[in-house]
C-alpha cells in the first residue's frame, strides 16, 4: 500500500508569525515567492471544530495553498495517488497550526484531507489556483470525494 515519504510538488513552508503588543501578523504568501502555476485566483477561509475532518478528496486541475494559522492544530493528510509521479504511492502527514503555522502547495492528484486535532475551533485558509465551479460557478466541481466511500483506501487516523 502507501509507504510514508515525501510526495513531488508538494510544498510546505514554514510561516513566521511576528507578535507585538497589538497581536500579530503572518505573510501567509507572495507573488515574489510563489511559482506561476500556483498564483491564486480566489481565497476562503473554513473553520472546523475539534476531532472534525475533511476530506479526503483530490482535484483534477486545480491546486490547493493551504494556510494552518491556528488557533488550534491540525493533521494534514498526504497520499499521492498519480500514477506518472516518482513519488506516487508515497503518503505524508504533516502537523500544522498555532505552534507549528505553515502553507502547504498541495497540486492535482494529491489525495488530501485534514483534521482538527486540537481543542478548540481553527481556521484554514486556502488560495487555490483555480475558480470553484469556474467563472460564474457555472461548470462541474473540479474533485474526487473519497471521504463518502466505504471502501477508501485513504483513512485519516
Amino acid at each position: 500500500m502507501f509507504k510514508s515519504g515525501l510526495i513531488e510538488g508538494v510544498v510546505v513552508k514554514d510561516l513566521i508569525k511576528h507578535s507585538d503588543s497589538r497581536g500579530w501578523l503572518i505573510e501567509t504568501f507572495r507573488q515574489d515567492e510563489l511559482d506561476t502555476n500556483y498564483f491564486p485566483v480566489m481565497s476562503y477561509i473554513s473553520m472546523t471544530f475539534p476531532g472534525i475532518a475533511r476530506g479526503p478528496h483530490e482535484h483534477i486541475e486545480q491546486s490547493d495553498f493551504f494556510c494552518f494559522i491556528g488557533p488550534s492544530t491540525f493533521k494534514l493528510y498526504l497520499w499521492d495517488n498519480r500514477k506518472d509521479s516518482p513519488t506516487y504511492m508515497n503518503k505524508m502527514t504533516i502537523t500544522a497550526g498555532e505552534n507549528s503555522p505553515k502553507s502547504v502547495i498541495v497540486p492535482p492528484g494529491v489525495v488530501h484531507g485534514y483534521k482538527n486535532i486540537g481543542d478548540k475551533p481553527g481556521f484554514v485558509a486556502n488560495y487555490p489556483n483555480r475558480l470553484f465551479m469556474g467563472k460564474g460557478k457555472k461548470d462541474k466541481v473540479d474533485e474526487i470525494r473519497h471521504e463518502t466511500d466505504p471502501n477508501t483506501i485513504f483513512i485519516l487516523d
